[in-house]
């Protein structure tokens, strides 16, 4: 009769990799444990399936060691486009999102919105962002997407309640 098999209940390996991924130190730790499974005579391409990754990038995360030593095995900054809008411009923007409404602008809404700021930037600093990038410049800044929900004058809540409660007793 064969032993039963050890399992992880209340967490997916998914979410257990994140764990990894989110955490710098276990990240490292992870690169530093293939490195020494390498150099005790690992071949990496053994080792792609036991970390979920390419023998190739392995292959990296021991150059960069033997290079840099453990600073090797830091993720680099990520590069990209240079932001066109200069941090102070930014940092006017968040404080315009947080103290004036566009109504002040001549927009005709009270609440900011991503195609509203793309004018208000086109027309102020020059500069045209696709719709996108103003979220993603958002997002930089720090806010989060949120919808508002519509609330009816009209509308009873005791009458409501009484509806839901309903419901509830016609679908079981």
């Amino acid at each position: 009769m064969p032993k039963k098999v050890l399992q992880i209940k209340g967490y997916t390996h998914e979410k257990i990799r994140e764990y990894f991924d989110s955490e710098p130190k276990y990240k490292i730790g992870m690169r530093l444990y293939a490195i020494y499974q390498v150099s005790i005579g690992q071949p990496s391409r053994k080792l792609e399936t036991l970390y979920n990754t390419s023998f190739k990038q392995i292959c990296n995360w021991v150059h960069r060691f033997e290079e840099e030593g453990i600073e090797g095995l830091q993720d680099k900054p990520k590069s990209g486009r240079p932001s066109k809008l200069t941090k102070k411009q930014l940092s006017t923007i968040k404080e315009l999102l947080l103290s004036s409404p566009p109504t002040e602008f001549g927009y005709n809404t009270s609440t900011w919105n991503g195609p509203i700021l793309i004018d208000y930037v086109q027309k102020e600093y020059g500069i045209l962002y696709k719709k996108a990038q103003i979220y993603n410049i958002l997002k930089v800044l720090g806010f989060t997407f949120q919808k508002g929900r519509p609330s009816y004058p009209e509308s009873d809540p005791e009458k409501q309640e009484i509806f839901k409660e309903e419901l509830k007793k016609t679908s079981k």
